[in-house]
Formats: C-alpha cells, sequence, structure tokens
C-alpha cells in the first residue's frame, strides 16, 4: 500500500493509494478513514501520515498475519530537516512517534511477532545548501531551453548535469572526455567534501550502472539543491510547488510554506477555491529559499551516534556494526 496520486487528463492532482491487491486499500481507507496524503509530504507534513500507517500495518497483521510486514513511518524526517536534529523541539516529536511505533510493537508481539527497528541513516545539522547544478551551468556545462518565460533543465543537450538527493549528488556526463573537466571543477566547489570517479566508485560500491559518471559527497553541515536558473524570475512554475516529479532532484524546501507571503492561509484557501470551483491553479506557495533547510542526509555519519541504527527484539541482533547491505540478509534469514 503506498500513495500514489490520481492524474486525470485535464490536470488535476487527486490524492489516492496503490496497492496490491487492488481492493485492500479501499478496505483499509473504509475502516480507518481517508489516508491523510498532504500530512505525509509537504508543508503540512506531520504525524498523522505515520498514525495511518502504523494502524493499517497492525490492522493487515491481524487480519493476515504476513511471514514479513515491511512499514515505513516517515515522521521523524519532518522537523529533523524543518529544524534540524540540534532543536530542542525535535524531543516532541521523537516522543509522539514513539507512541505510534509502540503501540504497533505491543500490538504485534502480543501475537508473537518478532520487530526490527531500522533507521538507515541519522539527519545532521546543516547550514548552507551547495548549487551544484548552477555551478555547472556557470562553467557553460549545463543546457537550459526557455519556454513561456521558464528556464527549463536540458539534459540531452548538456555536457553534465546533476541529480541532487540531500548530501549526495549523481552527475551524468554526456562527454566522456569532459569528466576529468567536471570532476576538477567539483572537487574545487566549497561544501563538496569529495567527488568520486570510477575507480572510487567501485570502491565505495556504488558503480551501480545507472549511477552518474560522478557522484559528489557534501562537506558536513552542507547539503545539495537542485537548482539550475540563475535568476529566480526564470524558474520554472513547478519550482514553488510540491512537485517531486518535474523536479531534477529531490527537494526539502517543499516543507515550507513561503515566509515572504503575506497571507499563505488566504492564498491557499483562494487556490483551493479555484481548483473547488473546476479553475485552473497553481499552489504554489513554496519558497526558494534553501537557507530554510536545518537538516539533512546521506554522507557518512561523522559519528556512531549520529549513524544508522538496527533495533530488535531478539538478541542475536545485538551486533555492535553491521554493513548496511546485511540487513536484507538478516530478514531473509530470521523471517522467510
Amino acid at each position: 500500500v503506498t500513495p500514489r496520486p490520481i492524474y486525470p487528463a485535464d490536470g488535476r492532482k487527486i490524492p489516492a493509494l496503490y496497492s496490491s491487491p487492488a481492493s485492500l486499500h479501499h478496505e483499509l481507507e473504509a475502516k480507518l478513514g481517508r489516508f491523510p496524503f498532504f500530512d505525509f509530504w509537504g508543508p503540512k507534513a506531520g504525524l498523522p501520515s505515520s498514525q495511518w500507517i502504523a494502524d493499517s500495518a497492525l490492522e493487515l497483521f491481524q487480519q493476515h498475519r504476513p511471514q514479513l510486514s515491511l512499514v515505513y513511518l516517515p515522521h521523524l524526517d519532518y522537523n529533523m530537516q524543518r529544524l534540524g536534529p540540534d532543536d530542542p523541539k525535535i524531543s516532541e516529536d521523537i516522543a509522539q512517534i514513539d507512541q505510534v511505533v509502540g503501540c504497533l510493537i505491543d500490538g504485534v508481539i502480543d501475537q508473537d511477532a518478532d520487530v526490527m527497528i531500522v533507521s538507515e541513516y541519522g539527519i545532521e545539522q546543516v547550514t548552507g545548501a551547495v548549487p551544484i547544478n548552477q555551478v555547472l551551468r556557470q562553467q557553460g556545462l549545463l543546457a537550459v531551453r526557455e519556454t513561456l518565460g521558464w528556464e527549463l533543465l536540458d539534459c540531452g543537450a548538456s555536457i553534465a548535469f546533476a541529480v541532487a538527493d540531500h548530501q549526495v549528488a549523481h552527475i551524468y556526463v554526456n562527454d566522456q572526455t569532459k569528466i576529468g573537466r567536471v570532476k576538477k571543477l567539483l572537487e574545487s566547489t566549497a561544501g563538496i567534501e569529495r567527488v568520486l570517479g570510477a575507480e572510487e566508485k567501485a570502491v565505495w560500491g556504488v558503480d551501480h550502472a545507472r549511477s552518474g559518471e560522478l557522484i559528489a559527497i557534501a562537506e558536513a553541515g552542507c547539503w545539495f539543491n537542485y537548482y539550475y536558473w540563475l535568476d529566480d524570475n526564470k524558474a520554472p512554475d513547478f519550482a514553488r510547488t510540491v512537485d517531486i516529479h518535474r523536479k531534477p532532484g529531490y527537494d526539502p524546501v517543499e516543507l515550507f510554506v513561503d515566509p515572504d507571503l503575506p497571507a499563505p492561509k488566504l492564498k491557499i484557501t483562494l487556490r483551493l477555491l479555484q481548483k473547488k470551483l473546476g479553475m485552473r491553479m497553481l499552489m504554489d506557495v513554496i519558497p526558494l529559499k534553501p537557507e530554510l533547510v536545518k537538516g539533512s542526509h546521506g554522507r557518512a555519519a561523522s559519528n556512531v551516534d549520529q549513524g544508522p541504527l538496527l533495533i530488535s527484539n531478539r538478541k542475536e541482533f545485538a551486533i555492535e556494526r553491521l554493513h548496511m547491505t546485511d540487513v536484507k540478509a538478516l530478514i531473509l534469514k530470521h523471517w522467510i
């Protein structure tokens, strides 16, 4: 069961779920209420989505007793990125999700299930964003095309472009003779700790066929944004919206409402009214302010207390150090 909006031909975006079997999410929503889609991502993202997911996981366990349930509870991702892990308010988020997780764990352990909690990354405090695509564009390596006054990234015409993901960015280089130049440029860019080429990718175990020719890793305290325009007036219309499909990279700024809007709630209400009346509208309330983001992840943790964590009710999982790629083997060995 996973969120998947419906996109009718008239351009609307309707919140919905996908499940297999197809009737499953209808059954869950009939019992638990509609999935709180706008609490799952965007400025409103918060606890209700994790609560619904946990409730549905327990419901499915009670109904079907599956051999294995994989449950994603996203709550700590939200304010950890908005406020940063050092903010004292984060303790409230931890207490909230602890309650949700506790109820789920108690519910399945009472029915003789075993539990593994995997936190595959720790979020660290950040103070700055690296505009990696703008760096490439300023050196004539990235191409854009102007459409209706907006600039759109032209991947095919670019010598190099980056797909940013938190503190890691994949750089795709169309001209193999330019890889060395691009690598040297990025290695000299402030906020980038290292750039992995073919040999380094193999050593790190990230030389996948679809990985970038280069992989950049941010310095501690930095993260990569996807922005490629040099003038905010040329930013595409989707830049100021929640739109995970059109943006060439992850955009945590989607967690914020633009603080410069004079009456954000009024604007959102008017946009929703336009939508209800059947008018085309753009929910353009997301800022272009990467400095708002205070937490990120992706680079190797500075210390073990900030890194990944595995918790279980099975004592044999009490291993001091475990490779991330070993988690699948643990699951297959003990649950399948």
